[in-house]
């Protein structure tokens, strides 16, 4: 897939066309703007190839794997082939399992049902990344100053005593912070562990292969992925899945029941119980598909180039910090297009309401699920998240820029107010939710009332 219009400067053009684009959102004071969306760490907005894909799929939906209708057969070869699609877009061994979830903590926790022994997984994790092998009694290695330091202190760990398995992250959710997961790889086999990556944040902006990379097993979500229709995938080695217990016990999951003895199917079958999410497989697959058609390099490129302005511009701006995990030299560790920050004075949400509210800027705010790293970091009350995508922009990232230091030099137009609960909004606020969602003030107990009741209800 080509970029969608030809610009005389990379940066600002998309490299894709995804939905959500030209959405024009409510402004505070009156009017309306561009949404700008720098939050794509959070859910990346569908790829306009996925909607495609979903129309032409949507009319053969059907009950998959058990079902002789045409739309039963249908459903099964899409829901089989996007399987196979999953397992060639990340590089997988003829041999290894891929399995559907509903995302990637679902797919994390199925692992850690069946992972045989111990797990080393370091304090800078996601907690869908922690708090499943915590459960298991997990040893946390601390991260060093610097990530140099800290793979020797992961090989050090592993050294002292037995592990079954290495758990990491490909790209820090926080700091966007890529660690090298060839070497990790290295590390935990020299050890005798295998490695799992949490790729939710690596994999839309990197090529993963895990036979490459000698990677045992890789988690995602596809609403990470330009895919936000309920699915993720967990890909990697068949023993331990074939061995444990099945990760639901319901229909599929079985090879034959009776009164009291189950005999559970092998495969990827053995942790589907339950209906699966057709629709969802279907939308991951065409995401990878685009994906693996896109000229990556160019993608790259246009991604550091501003991923480099985005952070050139905050740093540059009087009491406004960037936050890193480690301190390599510049250069030193590969970063995605995710940068966090703080701005002296001022709560971070009360900077994302204010980005919002005044500015039409879409952006994270809080601890990002990463309690333990942002107090490592020294940020109780959390931080400001911008993220990157394809359909980012220069122009995306220079209104925020614009936007922060108006508010470092001016101030906000608009007052804002945090509730009981540490919420914040602005006093009074203007803007309605869409139509569709009732046109209630964004706030209100009713927002999210249908405009219209249901067909045959008074």
């Amino acid at each position: 897939m080509t970029a969608v219009c030809q610009p005389v400067s990379l940066i600002n053009c998309p490299i894709a066309e995804v939905t959500g684009a030209d959405l024009q959102v409510p402004l505070i004071h009156g009017g309306t703007a561009r949404y700008a969306n720098l939050d794509y760490a959070a859910s990346a907005p569908a790829l306009a190839t996925v909607v495609e894909e979903l129309s032409r799929t949507l009319p053969f939906y059907a009950s998959v794997h058990r079902g002789a209708g045409y739309a039963s057969q249908a459903s099964t070869a899409c829901y089989e082939s996007a399987r196979r699609v999953v397992a060639g877009f990340l590089g997988a061994r003829t041999d290894d399992h891929v399995v559907f979830t509903r995302n990637t903590t679902d797919s994390l926790n199925l692992l850690a049902h069946c992972v045989p022994g111990e797990t080393v997984v370091l304090d800078v994790e996601h907690h869908a990344n922690f708090l499943p092998w915590r459960r298991g009694g997990a040893r946390v290695v601390e991260a060093a100053g610097t990530l140099a330091e800290t793979l020797e202190c992961l090989d050090r760990e592993l050294g002292r005593r037995p592990a079954a398995l290495l758990a990491v992250t490909g790209a820090s959710n926080v700091t966007g912070e890529v660690l090298p997961i060839a070497r990790l790889a290295k590390i935990a086999h020299r050890h005798g562990a295998r490695i799992l990556v949490d790729a939710a944040q690596l994999a839309p902006h990197r090529r993963i292969d895990l036979s490459e990379c000698g990677i045992d097993y890789l988690a995602l979500s596809g609403h990470k992925l330009y895919a936000p229709f309920g699915a993720g995938v967990l890909v990697g080695r068949a023993d331990w899945l074939d061995a444990a217990e099945p990760y639901l016990a319901g229909g599929g999951a079985v090879r034959s029941v009776g009164l009291h003895e189950t005999r559970w199917a092998d495969g990827p079958a053995r942790h589907e119980a339950g209906s699966p999410n057709v629709l969802g497989a279907a939308a991951l697959a065409q995401a990878c598909v685009t994906l693996a058609g896109l000229d990556r390099d160019r993608a790259h490129r246009h991604e550091q180039a501003l991923v480099r302005l985005l952070v050139t511009g905050l740093e540059d701006l009087p009491g406004v910090t960037v936050h890193r995990i480690w301190g390599d030299p510049e250069g030193g560790v590969d970063t995605v297009g995710i940068a966090t920050f703080t701005v002296a004075g001022h709560h971070p949400a009360e900077v994302a309401t204010y980005l919002s509210a005044e500015h039409g800027i879409g952006v994270r705010h809080g601890k990002f699920c990463a309690h333990p790293l942002l107090d490592r970091l020294g940020l109780p009350d959390g931080a400001v998240r911008t993220s990157l995508g394809l359909g980012s922009t220069a122009d995306d990232v220079e209104r925020l820029i614009r936007a922060i230091d108006q508010l470092l030099t001016c101030g906000p137009v608009w007052d804002y107010a945090a509730d009981a609960r540490g919420q914040w909004a602005p006093v009074p606020e203007t803007r309605t939710l869409p139509d569709f969602l009732g046109g209630h003030l964004i706030g209100d107990p009713a927002a999210g009332t249908p405009s219209t009741p249901p067909c045959g209800r008074d």
